[in-house]
């Protein structure tokens, strides 16, 4: 049972605790967002397209705190050859809270063999009954992330000209 409130603490009894009131949006350490981006396999590549912008939904995987993906030719292997500035992004949620990392970097086809070689050692296969024998790699240029804590939207004060 609640008695009382002084300044962020709740005093329940004789025993009083300290509260920490939670924020709903919360910016992420980048090495927590390289954590998340490793626990999904579903991103969305974010390039143009004769000048348009164009999204595309990947499966990837992070390797060496890198973004890679397979891809046929198309498409998202010719606007990441024409235009190697890309966002990736990825997200999730549960019924409590969401988070979302954008990474914002450069995209280039491995060619080299020892390049291809390092990709196939992350076992990425397509979802798709599709032949996509072209690796991408997004080298970042930065990473940022947040965590969303859902809730009730708070009580807003209203004034009547």
């Amino acid at each position: 049972m609640t008695f009382g409130r002084i300044r962020g603490t709740t005093v329940l009894g004789s025993l009083m605790t300290m509260t920490t009131p939670t924020q709903p949006i919360a910016i992420l350490p980048e090495s927590e967002c390289w954590k998340l981006m490793s626990s999904a396999a579903l991103g969305r590549l974010v390039t143009a397209v004769d000048g348009q912008p164009e999204i595309f939904p990947v499966n990837f995987v992070v390797q060496n705190r890198t973004v890679l993906f397979r891809t046929a030719e198309g498409t998202k292997l010719i606007s990441t050859a024409i235009n190697h500035n890309v966002l990736f992004e990825v997200d999730d949620h549960n019924a409590d809270e969401g988070w979302s990392v954008i990474v914002k970097g450069l995209a280039r086809s491995l060619h080299t063999d020892d390049e291809i070689a390092e990709a196939e050692r992350a076992q990425l296969l397509p979802w798709t009954a599709t032949v996509k024998q072209h690796y991408v790699r997004i080298r970042p240029l930065s990473v940022t992330g947040r965590r969303f804590t859902f809730g009730s939207e708070p009580d807003r004060e209203f004034t009547i000209a």
